[in-house]
């Protein structure tokens, strides 16, 4: 386990000092401080650590700690929250899940709830990039949380080094440990929603052993609405009348509040059967075809598993100047999502704001998911 200190997360023999080094910190007491500001810091405290009594493994603390809160988030802020795993049931495995990305916070968080109420036995650890663990309280939370810190910004060499090392902990974490991994497609999310898998991800988690060893999943988010859905399009201007621009640690830490705090409607998740179903069948492939055809064969996968909504119809026929998936939505659904989208467009503050090009991003972020799954089920 020391190859891996720098990056793992806590073990169950190191989660009460953790828990108490989170309570030692500063930045945190104002953080909890502004939950409840009514509540001397002595009285904070002692309530967490009676609400600590008996938590033992990261598993124990995400489900008195964080269970709790993610089922508020579904309940405030989404239509409901469903997991089909129809597909999973016959094996009985740890998964590593690819999924296409959504959220940075809620794609693993709503998982783990949703594993746990499933009755499967543990819940997913998941990487995290350290350029969101800005303070060290972050760091220790998402690591009592079951994290693995997945290194940013490193030279090409840096790189390389760091993602053997990660690649050979995921390997670790599922062989050994017994532990679901949770992984993006890709790195970052696709902000136009047109979601593919890179090889490189693929390669990554090949450099500690055999894919197969690691029962990966293909797994499809869906979300009816996309609180940052004016944030990404607003990035699409920037960078369209500035190639140079760059986000802040600032936007990123705002991209994560809105993610958790805004409006999604309804939400699915639905896993594909494990690809050790089909891998083997491109066993003679040679390496540099390899990788991209499993790549384009879970893009199919995820993309069949979309679950569509009547604004994901309607702004491809926005978009296209037509009325042909008309029958997948009512006049009422046209009407709302126009209110919708006007709310979200009048959210979006820059000095040259470009109205038709805004709207067209945003189209094209919900247009997207029927256009793929509409070639997929070709296939």
């Amino acid at each position: 386990m020391s190859e891996f200190d720098e990056i793992r997360p806590y073990e169950p023999e190191e989660m009460k000092q953790a828990f108490e080094d989170l309570l030692n910190d500063r930045q945190f007491q104002v953080v909890l401080k502004g939950f409840a500001p009514w509540l001397p810091k002595s009285v904070r405290n002692g309530l967490l650590h009676l609400a600590f009594t008996g938590v033992k493994t990261p598993l124990d603390f995400q489900k008195r700690f964080m269970k709790p809160v993610v089922n508020y988030i579904i309940r405030k802020h989404t239509d409901g929250c469903s997991f089909d795993d129809v597909k999973l049931r016959d094996y009985e495995s740890r998964f590593t899940f690819v999924s296409n990305h959504r959220d940075i916070v809620l794609d693993s968080a709503f998982l783990d709830v949703k594993l746990v109420n499933a009755g499967y036995p543990t819940t997913v650890e998941i990487g995290i990039g350290d350029n969101l663990l800005i303070y060290p309280w972050i760091k220790r939370l998402v690591r009592m949380n079951k994290a693995f810190t997945v290194r940013r910004g490193l030279s090409l060499r840096e790189t390389l080094a760091a993602s053997q090392l990660m690649s050979r902990y995921i390997h670790y974490a599922v062989t050994q440990k017994k532990e679901n991994i949770w992984i993006a497609q890709r790195e970052g999310r696709a902000k136009d929603s047109d979601d593919r898998t890179q090889d490189a991800v693929l390669k990554m988690l090949a450099m500690g052993g055999d894919l197969k060893e690691l029962n990966i999943v293909p797994l499809t988010i869906s979300y009816e609405y996309d609180p940052c859905d004016y944030l990404k399009a607003q990035e699409f201007q920037q960078k369209r009348d500035n190639p140079a621009f760059k986000k802040s640690r600032q936007d990123d830490l705002d991209n994560m509040k809105t993610g958790i705090l805004g409006y999604k409607g309804r939400v699915v998740y639905r896993a594909a059967a494990p690809i050790n179903t089909w891998l083997s069948e491109l066993d003679e492939l040679p390496k540099t075809e390899y990788y991209k055809t499993v790549a384009e064969r879970m893009d199919k996968e995820i993309h069949r598993g979309y679950e569509l909504f009547p604004c994901n119809y309607i702004a491809l026929d926005e978009l296209n100047g037509h009325t042909d998936y008309a029958t997948h939505y009512t006049a009422a659904d046209k009407q709302h999502f126009e209110q919708y989208l006007s709310g979200q467009l009048a959210k979006i503050q820059l000095p040259d704001k470009d109205e038709s090009f805004l709207r067209e991003r945003i189209l094209t972020m919900y247009a997207n998911p029927v256009i793929n799954k509409e070639v997929s089920s070709k296939r």
